[in-house]
């Protein structure tokens, strides 16, 4: 499981990098709100950790920003220990506020709470209609029982659409939560990403099954029924 820091404090970077390597979480470090956000959209991680003293924005402004795209379970760790801080932080969609000194067990004991609640909320883990197999667990895809190597942005794209199965998913959602809010507008990638996914899918070009255009909407993901 993939887990993103965003502190500017290399010391704190470094101690919860071990900290949560030891855990066996994959961890990603920003320095600053800016490369935190990206890291976030790129990384597309279970859980993201946040400090609000960032040298280019508030941790406030990277929450809010985040959350118009993301619902991904924050935990804010800061030195701000004022009840208003917290609250602010709670309303905007984080899930804990940790402050500053702590003691790393108490904090590894939340990060796993977060995880855990945020896994078991979720959507279905593994759809499966006979014949397409996706197990978002494993981050594991097979068609016809026969695994399909995929991309990070063609997984990225299909679990997207998983999550959600006969549901349209907008272009502009995709771009944001899997490129980020920098390319909203670029909607080649998402079609190119698309077409490989197809090709992968077996889908035909001209009258593709599992994932349909929703014309200037977006797509969505089909699945098999028994009708």
């Amino acid at each position: 499981m993939k887990i993103v820091i965003v502190d500017d404090e290399s010391p704190i970077r470094r101690m919860l990098r071990i900290a949560l390597k030891s855990e066996g979480y994959d961890v990603i470090e920003a320095e600053n709100g800016e490369a935190g956000l990206a890291a976030i959209a790129r990384q597309q991680p279970e859980l993201v950790i946040l400090d609000l003293g960032l040298p280019d924005m508030d941790g406030h402004a990277v929450l809010n920003e985040l959350r118009t795209w993301s619902k991904v379970p924050v935990i804010v760790l800061s030195v701000r220990s004022a009840d208003k801080e917290k609250v602010l932080a709670l309303d905007a969609g984080a899930q804990d506020y940790v402050t500053k000194p702590f003691s790393i067990e108490e904090f590894l004991a939340r990060v796993r709470a977060n995880v855990r609640d945020h896994i078991k909320t979720g959507s279905p883990a593994i759809l499966d209609d006979g014949h397409l197999h996706i197990d978002l667990g494993k981050r594991w895809v097979t068609l016809a029982g026969e695994k399909i190597d995929l991309t990070p942005k063609e997984y990225a794209v299909l679990a997207k659409l998983a999550l959600s199965p006969n549901c349209v998913i907008t272009q502009t959602q995709l771009l944001n939560e899997i490129w980020g809010p920098q390319h909203r507008e670029d909607s080649h990638y998402l079609r190119i990403v698309v077409s490989h996914l197809r090709q992968k899918l077996g889908d035909s070009p001209a009258e593709p099954f599992y994932i349909r255009t929703e014309a200037g909407v977006g797509y969505r993901l089909q699945l098999q029924t028994d009708d």
